[in-house]
């Protein structure tokens, strides 16, 4: 019997957070204004290809599991066999990583890299679903620096970042799970149309 009610409530909560994430979704596809913003975020990742740019992503925890997913998508393929677009996550060199926060401190990884090799016209995407990470916010006034456009992946406050960010996707939930999801299904979206931009439609 009790093996029976713990199987009720797990599907109660299997089935409550598809209904949130759908909810979400849903809210992204009444919003002209935030898919106005997802065309203008490709846009500009575009020209930064074109005309011989980078396209940098930065994040904490799953954010940063979700960075590096989509640089992949870039530096990789997403649907076609084709030539890189060159991308990367800043927080995949794992000896770089721990030696400036063991030695200086984790709230300047990312900016004391794109200082290094970031250069006028790439391109930083951050995601943060709280938009106060500290280590993307000092990275982002670095790139202000260097002339490097920020791109902020947030929640639907935006946090510090939201002030410095050239483009900003909030999405409509204050939930994490639910807000890297959407990142992901937007993220996806842009690597699709990036892609179909420089290198022609999926046959």
């Amino acid at each position: 019997m009790q093996e029976r009610i713990e199987h009720m409530d797990s599907k109660g909560v299997i089935r409550k957070r598809l209904e949130q994430h759908r909810d979400v979704i849903e809210q992204i596809l009444s919003d002209e204004k935030l898919q106005d913003m997802i065309a203008q975020i490709t846009e500009t990742i575009v020209t930064c290809f074109k005309y011989g740019g980078r396209v940098y992503f930065c994040g904490n925890g799953g954010s940063a599991a979700d960075a590096q997913h989509l640089a992949a998508e870039f530096s990789g393929k997403f649907y076609l066999e084709r030539d890189i677009l060159p991308s990367e996550a800043l927080h995949c060199n794992s000896s770089y990583i721990t030696a400036v926060s063991n030695d200086l401190s984790f709230e300047i990884i990312y900016s004391r890299l794109i200082s290094g090799i970031g250069k006028a016209g790439d391109v930083l995407i951050g995601l943060s679903t709280s938009g106060n990470s500290v280590n993307i916010v000092k990275a982002f006034e670095t790139c202000h620096e260097k002339a490097i456009t920020t791109v902020a992946f947030t929640g639907s406050d935006g946090g510090r970042m939201r002030e410095l960010s050239k483009l900003i996707i909030n999405v409509p939930s204050t939930d994490t799970p639910r807000i890297q999801e959407a990142h992901i299904t937007i993220g996806h979206i842009i690597c699709e149309l990036v892609e179909e931009e420089i290198f022609g439609k999926k046959k």
